[in-house]
């Protein structure tokens, strides 16, 4: 597996510190992030997955704890809109340049508003994807919403 992805490269560009985790990627679960972080023996709410959806039909990109859901209501205020859905998968390659279980917020194709869960804020270090399925890259949130000019709100049930 290459450690070496557009999401990584334009974490590196930006001057953001993080390091690459890989883990083994079985794309029979259900719930991918909570599979990574199993895998990786890491806390879930340490783990974010990273999610595409739309708002009033405009994309967005959404990060949030691996054991948590995020609240459609929610992410529609976030987004200053009416009403928000996920994205369907192909539609979330096609925007990203990613494969599905290897999204990451960083390096997408197509830069969309994003937004990431306040209460990752609370944490020192975090795991996001590095693009590329079974590889999670690890850094400070706070970097994360930086580099991304990401919103930090609210976003889960």
């Amino acid at each position: 597996m290459s450690k070496t992805t557009r999401a990584t490269q334009a974490l590196a560009k930006a001057g953001i510190a993080f390091t690459t985790h890989s883990y083994d990627y079985d794309p029979s679960v259900d719930r991918i992030g909570m599979a990574a972080a199993e895998a990786m023996g890491e806390a879930p709410h340490r783990v974010l997955k990273t999610l595409m959806a739309e708002v009033d039909g405009k994309p967005v990109c959404v990060v949030v704890p691996s054991d948590r859901e995020v609240n459609m209501k929610k992410l529609a205020a976030a987004a200053s809109g009416k009403s928000a859905a996920m994205m369907k998968p192909a539609a979330a390659e096609r925007l990203t340049g990613y494969h599905v279980g290897g999204i990451s917020p960083f390096g997408q194709k197509k830069l969309v508003p994003t937004f990431l869960e306040e209460a990752a804020l609370a944490e020192p270090l975090v795991y996001i994807n590095g693009g590329q399925r079974g590889l999670q890259v690890r850094l400070a949130p706070a970097d994360a919403v930086a580099v991304l000019g990401a919103a930090a709100m609210p976003l889960v049930t």
